[in-house]
């Protein structure tokens, strides 16, 4: 399984990681969360993410 950590901070709320993992990203609260456990570690948010805001780990 893997986990995204979105940093709140870096995050500008472009929508560009919602977009690019539709169903599981959602911008809310001005920054990105990803809402349940659907992450499938394909990075597709990480590498479209203009801010360098989102990282992945696996556990």
């Amino acid at each position: 399984m893997y986990m995204v950590s979105v940093d709140a901070e870096k995050c500008v709320a472009c929508g560009e990681c919602a977009g690019a993992c539709p169903g599981s990203v959602f911008v809310v609260n001005e920054h990105a969360e990803l809402t349940g456990n659907e992450c499938m570690g394909c990075q597709s948010c990480i590498l479209i993410c203009p801010a360098e805001a989102i990282t992945l780990s696996e556990f």
